[in-house]
Order: C-alpha cells, then structure tokens, then sequence
C-alpha cells in the first residue's frame, strides 16, 4: 500500500518548537518533490515549504522563513519540518504531500500522494 503518514503533531507554547516527520511506505521518495502544507478548518489550504527530489532547492512561504527548515532523508524514506518560534498563528493541520513534479505540488499544490495529517496546536 502507497503512503505518506505523519507524526510529530502536538501543543506546544508560542515559542517552542516541534519536529514533523513524514515516513513513506510502499513507494520510494528518491524521484519526487516533497512538502509540507497546512489547513485551517474553513481556510484555504496553504504551502508551507517544499524541497526537490535531489535536495537542492528548497522554498519556504514567507510566514514561516527563518523559523522552520525542511529536510530530507532518502535513506530512511523520511521527510522532516523543523519548525522553531512557533506563534498561534501556525495552528494547523499539517500534511505532507509528494509529487514527481516541482511545479505541480509546489506551485500549484496538487500531488500524486497525500498524509493525512497531524495536528499542530501552538497556545500557552
């Protein structure tokens, strides 16, 4: 069975810190992009960062630059999100999502494959 699952959701207090994972099974990461998004019940899905299939070019929205890093590990078939000083305002649903296409998931936020999410909630 092809599929992405998360883990790594959580509460944290503004300013803390939490690690998502994304572990791919059924299907090797090496050939496509991959990324993180997020939704708000009754907003827009919105893309937080994504990073192409050799690692080389990495794109973060701006609400989050400086403060979350994406990486990769195709050894372990495995994406991360590093996400530091975190705000209520990156209160979430997070997915993570894969594609052999750069423009297709990171552009236009469509993907071949798709989480279904973790739950991150940042409040004191």
């Amino acid at each position: 069975q092809l599929q992405l699952v998360e883990s790594g959701g959580g509460l944290v207090q503004p300013g803390g810190s939490l690690r998502l994972s994304c572990a791919a099974s059924g299907f090797t990461l090496d050939y496509y992009a991959i990324g993180w998004f997020r939704q708000v019940p009754g907003k827009e899905r919105e893309g937080v960062s994504c990073i192409s299939s050799d690692g080389r070019d990495t794109k973060y929205a701006d609400s989050v630059k400086g403060r979350f890093t994406i990486s990769r590990d195709d050894a372990k078939n495995t994406l991360y999100l590093q996400m530091n000083s975190l705000k209520p305002e990156d209160t979430a649903d997070y997915y993570c999502a894969a594609d052999p296409s750069w423009f297709r998931l990171c552009v236009r936020y469509e993907a071949d494959y798709w989480g279904q999410g973790t739950q991150v909630t940042v409040s004191s």
